[in-house]
């Protein structure tokens, strides 16, 4: 890649939302224009740092992998940019969906975290549709159906859930705190 690192970020080891976090605090310090280079390996990292470059105005450059290890780009953005990404507003605690789930409403559950923590762990019944998977795939949807979004934190579905609300689903709830605290069934396989 063509430009200079202004600062290197370590985010290796840490995952959802803590890259996120991290590189927010970060890109705060540095001066417009300049690019920061955040190191992870949480392979969610590399749609995360998309959308919320996206959604914040900063500039997504690109992600370098080294072995285990995803290295993102990003310039930041002059004083124009938005500073934080609104947050969807429709939510519903892991409690109320399980509910929901037991009274069989006629819901879907879309998970959007990575393959590999779907297999490992995700509510029954759950469609898997990673989060960097979504522009291509939201037409599977039905945007006349309620969705309920699940992440491990609440943080990609929270982005997962902006998106479709641009595509012109309203039947929309980013579920929290999401997998991180889910108490109901688990399924695990694809």
């Amino acid at each position: 890649m063509d430009f200079k690192v202004d600062k290197v970020l370590d985010c290796k080891g840490l995952a959802c939302p803590m890259p996120i976090v991290k590189t927010k605090k970060t890109i705060e310090q540095m001066k417009a224009g300049q690019v920061l280079e955040m190191q992870a390996t949480d392979k969610g990292s590399v749609a995360d740092i998309q959308g919320w470059a996206k959604t914040t105005g900063h500039e997504y450059l690109g992600t370098e992998t080294e072995g285990d290890v995803f290295k993102h780009y990003l310039r930041k953005a002059g004083p124009q940019a938005a500073n934080d990404p609104s947050t969807y507003p429709q939510t519903i605690s892991n409690a109320l969906l399980l509910q929901k789930l037991e009274a069989r409403e006629a819901i879907i559950v879309v998970d959007v975290r990575e393959s590999d923590e779907y297999a490992d762990g995700h509510i029954p019944g759950a469609k898997a549709i990673p989060y960097g998977e979504l522009e291509g795939r939201w037409g599977e949807l039905n945007p006349d159906q309620e969705i309920m979004v699940v992440c491990r934190t609440g943080n990609r579905s929270d982005l997962a859930c902006s998106f479709l609300a641009e595509k012109g689903f309203s039947k929309l709830k980013n579920v929290l705190p999401g997998m991180s605290g889910w108490n109901g069934p688990v399924e695990t396989g694809k």
